[in-house]
């Protein structure tokens, strides 16, 4: 008889068992069938925003191979006859030669003296936790949200002999920018532990090598965000060169489409051609 109980009761935990896995089983399934239909539409939504995305940048670069006639209609159409010399034209014309070396060294030296300025600034306030430290770190990111007041900023330009000056334009571009570079540097630096500081110090190490050798090399991938934000914001600044610079001479790239813009209003190809070459360096800095 205790035969028989065993092997009631051991083919009813054996069921028992079964149906359990099987209900697992067909759980797992279901939402396995779940993540996959997310999946789908999340990437879906993703493509067609990607496709909204380009489709304006490739009427862009393909009616800048295309004649004036041809480029007046502005559609997605192949050009039947390719013009590569539109972006000669726009060159000589437009004078991008100079203004792509103006917008270089705007950025170039807005980017410099932000990585450089907000990292040693924020590496300083970040590890002097004291009330006066805390309330300068607060006027920085204050600066943030605060408008630019351009009349006076005009008068300290002028005072200064600042303006209409290539130097001039790129203390303006980091010195708008340092509160922000500033804010994303504090946060970062705040995660790197003390120890290393104090195991700097033990070695022997001065305030100065300890931030150049030790410090900054941590820095890299905040310090990466900070240039190509910089670099971004200065390259697409369109409004402070129009007030502090008073030649074409000293136009970036974003004057100078608006001047071509307003000379060659009629002809799409050649303003499709500029604006190819200005978006050129942004996107190059974006891919690397």
């Amino acid at each position: 008889n205790l035969a028989v109980v065993r092997h009631v009761y051991f083919h009813a935990d054996c069921g028992l068992l079964y149906d359990q896995d099987y209900d697992q089983g067909r759980g797992g399934g279901i939402m396995k069938q779940k993540n996959i239909a997310g999946s789908i539409l999340v990437n879906g939504f993703a493509i067609l925003f990607s496709a909204l995305m380009i489709i304006p940048l490739l009427l862009i670069l393909i009616n800048s191979f295309k004649t004036s006639l041809a480029a007046s209609d502005m559609s997605l159409a192949w050009p039947t006859e390719w013009r590569f010399d539109n972006f000669q034209v726009v060159i000589e014309k437009g004078k991008l030669d100079t203004a792509f070396l103006n917008s270089l060294i705007y950025s170039a030296g807005s980017v410099a003296i932000c990585a450089l300025c907000s990292s040693m600034a924020a590496f300083v306030l970040s590890r002097r936790r004291n009330k006066s430290s805390k309330w300068i770190y607060l006027f920085f990111v204050l600066g943030i949200t605060m408008p630019i007041n351009f009349v006076s900023l005009m008068k300290v330009m002028q005072v200064l002999h600042l303006y209409n000056t290539r130097g001039g334009v790129v203390l303006l571009y980091a010195a708008l920018q340092i509160p922000f570079t500033i804010f994303l540097t504090y946060g970062f630096i705040g995660k790197i532990p003390r120890e290393i500081d104090e195991a700097a110090v033990i070695d022997g190490c001065s305030p100065i090598r300890l931030f150049f050798s030790v410090i900054l090399p941590l820095l890299k991938p905040v310090l990466v965000t900070v240039m190509v934000l910089t670099f971004l914001n200065t390259w697409n600044e369109f409004i402070l060169p129009l007030y502090f610079t008073g030649g074409t001479d000293k136009w970036p790239m974003t004057l100078a489409v608006y001047n071509f813009f307003g000379i060659y209003f009629k002809d799409w190809n050649l303003i499709c051609a500029d604006i190819v070459l200005t978006s050129l360096p942004v996107i190059l800095v974006y891919f690397l």
